[in-house]
């Protein structure tokens, strides 16, 4: 079906940068939604940034004008930079996509396995 590779994540330093990467393989059929979710520890999953095959985005209000996200829709994969990490910003960061499998009739979510992303000094 759908397989999501990520990397990127790591330990960085408050105020610090990463970048995120997702790339989707496998019998892909259509891609549509593409972004980023995180989960603390203790915490639920919470969404963090999505774009559209077009190119609209949209994120959480504790990233906004500090995480960018973008994608490539040739290479199937989506990006997430990350700038002036905050502590609170640690997590495993997890890539999602609405994509439609080439042997299913519709689109479905597909989640990646997670990268942690540690913000300490």
């Amino acid at each position: 079906q759908v397989k999501l590779e990520e990397s990127g994540g790591g330990l960085v330093q408050p105020g610090g940068s990463l970048r995120l990467s997702c790339a989707a393989s496998g019998s892909i059929g259509s891609m549509y939604q593409m972004g980023w979710y995180r989960q603390a520890p203790g915490k639920q999953r919470e969404f963090v940034a999505d774009i559209t095959s077009g190119g609209f985005t949209n994120y959480a209000d504790s990233v906004k004008g500090r995480f960018t996200i973008s994608r490539d829709n040739a290479q199937n994969t989506v990006y997430l930079q990350m700038n002036s990490l905050k502590p609170e910003d640690t997590a495993v960061y997890y890539c999602n996509v609405f994509a439609r499998a080439v042997v299913l009739p519709s689109a479905t979510n597909f989640w990646g396995q997670g990268t942690q992303v540690t913000v300490s000094s």
